[in-house]
């Protein structure tokens, strides 16, 4: 629950810096190197929607154990640390990563490689918790229950 209020947090604050300059953002994400044009602009859209869509849930439901906001926050996470890590393999650079727009910019560097590999451990994570909460299908009861007949009761 705190790791999803924390990411909630953080996920608002992105969208909503990224929303701010949202004039920015195409030029940002083209920085890249990967999409140009009305890709960029479709990539910032589709961005800022799923962190915020994202954050909504997260904050609002915090102890939902539903796999939408978690496949959204997962897609943000791919999406993020995919631009980062070919931009840095290729030695592209960047004054600003752009992950809260044109607000707390930081440069493309080794750390935010690290940022964006925690950002897919906390997908996992939450991938983890989702998993741990779905209930057992009836047929994997009864095949338990057919096992462990005193379990059945």
């Amino acid at each position: 629950m705190i790791l999803r209020i924390v990411l909630g947090a953080v996920l608002a604050a992105m969208a909503l810096g990224q929303l701010a300059s949202f004039d920015a953002m195409p030029a940002i994400l083209t920085a890249y190197g990967l999409t140009s044009g009305a890709a960029s602009t479709a990539l910032a859209v589709a961005l800022i929607c799923a962190e915020a869509v994202t954050a909504v849930w997260f904050l609002a439901r915090p102890r939902s154990r539903a796999a939408t906001p978690v496949w959204l926050y997962t897609g943000v996470a791919v999406v993020w640390t995919v631009l980062a890590a070919q931009a840095f393999a290729r030695g592209v650079v960047l004054d600003n990563c752009g992950c809260f727009g044109t607000y707390l910019t930081q440069p493309l560097r080794w750390f935010v490689l690290v940022e964006d590999a925690l950002l897919l451990l906390y997908a996992g994570l939450l991938w983890r918790g989702v998993r741990r909460a779905r209930p057992a299908s009836p047929d994997a009861r009864t095949r338990t229950a057919a096992r462990n007949p005193r379990e059945s009761h």
